[in-house]
C-alpha cells in the first residue's frame, strides 16, 4: 500500500548561486558527507546538489509534514545503488516519522526517481507499505 507521495521542482541555477553565496555553510547543513562527497566529483556539481534538494522536498511531503515538525535536512539522504539507481536513507526524527506511518506487519520501502533538464531537477518519492512475510 501506498503511505505517501511527494514531488519536488528545483531550480539548478538557484541552487549554484547559494553554492557561491553560503558554500560550506549550506553544503554541511542541507547535505551528508557522502552527498557532498558524490556532488563534488561530478562534472555538474550544482545539478547533482539541485537532485538531492528536490528529493529530500519530495521525501519530507510523502512523510506527511514538509520541512516542519522536527525534520532535518540531513534525516534524507540520497546515495546511490552500483546500479545508479538513486535510494533515500532515513534516520533521526524523519526514521521516526517513517515507523509512526508504518502499519503493523509491514515494512515501508522509500523509493527515488531524480531527473534534470537543465535549469530544472525533479524528484519523485513514494513510499509503500510491503507486508512482511
Amino acid at each position: 500500500m501506498i503511505l505517501g507521495i511527494g514531488t519536488d521542482l528545483a531550480n539548478i541555477e538557484r541552487i549554484e548561486r547559494t553554492l557561491e553565496r553560503f558554500g560550506d555553510r549550506f553544503r554541511n547543513r542541507v547535505f551528508t558527507e557522502v552527498e557532498q562527497a558524490k556532488a563534488e566529483r561530478r562534472r555538474d556539481t550544482p545539478g547533482t546538489y539541485a537532485k538531492r534538494w528536490a528529493a529530500k522536498e519530495a521525501c519530507s511531503k510523502a512523510l506527511g509534514t514538509g520541512l516542519r515538525m522536527g525534520i532535518a535536512w540531513k534525516d534524507m539522504a540520497v546515495s546511490n545503488l552500483e546500479t545508479g539507481q538513486p535510494v533515500m536513507a532515513l534516520t533521526g526524527w524523519a526514521a521516526d516519522r517513517l515507523a509512526g506511518m508504518t502499519p503493523a506487519g509491514h515494512e515501508a520501502i522509500v523509493h527515488v526517481t531524480l531527473t534534470d533538464d537543465h535549469p530544472w531537477a525533479q524528484a519523485f518519492v513514494v513510499i509503500e507499505a510491503r507486508p512482511l512475510t
